[in-house]
């Protein structure tokens, strides 16, 4: 998806060639808004790895405590 769009491909004519792989919605094409959210992920990743990985390492301490609860 990335490389189509740096291309110059649009949201549009990407989108009926991508599959979601797992999940509720298993083999179907995403919607045009999940692709932009999923766009907009990956820039705010580029932009801000440190935050990123910070906040994953949160949600994962998070998930754990929740599992075991003291």
């Amino acid at each position: 998806m990335l490389r189509r769009k740096a291309l110059g491909e649009s949201v549009e004519q990407i989108q009926p060639a991508l599959i979601i792989p797992t999940g509720k919605r298993e083999g179907h094409t995403p919607s045009v808004a999940s692709i932009y959210r999923a766009l907009a992920e990956h820039e705010k990743t580029k932009a801000y790895p440190e935050a990123v990985e910070t906040a994953h390492a949160d949600f994962a301490a998070l998930q754990q405590r929740d599992r075991n609860p003291v």
